[in-house]
């Protein structure tokens, strides 16, 4: 709830104002201390994977003018800022050998946030994969989820006696789904099988994350921070009405079912093996996972953007967002809806 000071709208006691980034999107400094490629690095040196072929190379160059960008955000009055790890600057060849000099990276990092006041809310995973564990199999080969843990157990072992404000995955549904089967994100594929067993592995290496963090940081709080984009049926019609499920359990259910120990939505999983992307069923589902999955959480992110107007199309999925002339729209092209928001807070709260 909003406080009334003086007839003013005020944030609650204990609320944090803050910003967020992402490691690739603002470091650069690509190889530089030891760093080696990521999934990402990859992806945007592939001639016509991005707009005019950038890259990540020199971003914002925050790697070297973050002590600048500190004062910034204390000048803004930031109480909190949310920042990635850059995997392969920790973890180079994705586990086994750690790189002091990025450890030591974000260990000054953190000191001059603590030094100005701000919290830091580290993200262990904004999509920068390793490129060795991509060409090891990536996420959809189980050994990606126990190199996570690594990680986890890496960073937090370092950091942990000054941070106490861990997420571990930043909206998995763009890791699984966007990277594996839509191919937009790193590292472009599109088959909806890896994707899917994708996602698995993102799920569970965020269970083995949480619990290896807990072990090195007796009063961590650690969450996820999972996407959303709530589905409204086009029209009254059955199929819209079941194009917009579908989209609700591709995107929404899979993921929050999962997190909350209901397992994953059985009307997704037959979808999934009606439309031949489960050729084997869940056969990667090993006992345990599910548990390990729901490992009770101290907070939960919630990443919202846009709203999805599910129009039926041959098949259930390939439906689109039909545009709306009356909205308004982001630069990006996401309608400008916070009733949607509103609703899924509320849905959130009152379902899980």
């Amino acid at each position: 709830e909003f406080l009334i000071v003086n007839e003013e709208l005020a944030f609650p006691e204990g609320f944090l104002w803050g910003a967020a980034t992402s490691a690739y999107q603002i470091e650069g400094s690509w190889d530089e201390n030891g760093r080696l490629p990521s999934i990402w690095d990859t992806f945007a040196k592939t001639p016509g994977k991005t707009k005019n072929g950038a890259t990540g190379d020199v971003a914002c160059d925050h790697y070297h003018r973050w002590p600048q960008d500190v004062a910034l955000m204390r000048d803004l009055g930031l109480q909190a800022y949310r920042f990635s790890i850059s995997w392969p600057r920790i973890l180079p060849e994705g586990r086994g050998r750690v790189n002091q000099a990025g450890l030591d990276y974000y260990s000054r990092l953190i000191d001059g946030l603590l030094e100005a006041g701000i919290t830091p809310f580290p993200t262990l995973y904004h999509w920068e994969l390793p490129q060795p564990l991509q060409d090891a199999g990536g996420w959809p080969t189980r050994e990606t989820a126990h190199a996570f843990a690594e990680l986890a157990d890496v960073t937090s072992h370092a950091l942990g006696d000054r941070v106490q404000n861990w997420i571990t995955h930043n909206e998995p549904w763009c890791t699984s789904f966007l990277g594996y089967q839509v191919g937009i994100h790193a590292p472009g594929l599109q088959d909806w099988n890896a994707a899917i067993k994708a996602s698995h592995h993102v799920l569970l290496s965020h269970g083995l994350a949480v619990q290896r963090i807990r072990a090195n940081v007796p009063n961590a709080e650690v969450g996820i921070a999972v996407n959303f984009e709530p589905a409204t049926p086009a029209s009254p019609s059955p199929e819209d009405v079941a194009a917009a499920r579908i989209w609700d359990g591709y995107y929404f259910r899979w993921f929050v079912d999962a997190l909350n120990g209901r397992f994953y939505p059985a009307d997704m999983v037959d979808h999934y093996i009606k439309q031949g992307h489960l050729p084997n069923g869940l056969d990667f589902v090993q006992a345990g996972d599910m548990e390990t999955i729901a490992t009770p959480l101290d907070f939960f992110g919630v990443n919202y953007y846009t709203r999805h107007i599910a129009q039926a199309g041959e098949s259930l999925e390939d439906h689109r967002s039909v545009p709306n002339p009356d909205a308004e729209y982001t630069a990006m092209g996401w309608k400008v809806h916070p009733e949607s928001f509103y609703k899924l807070l509320n849905r959130l709260y009152f379902e899980y």
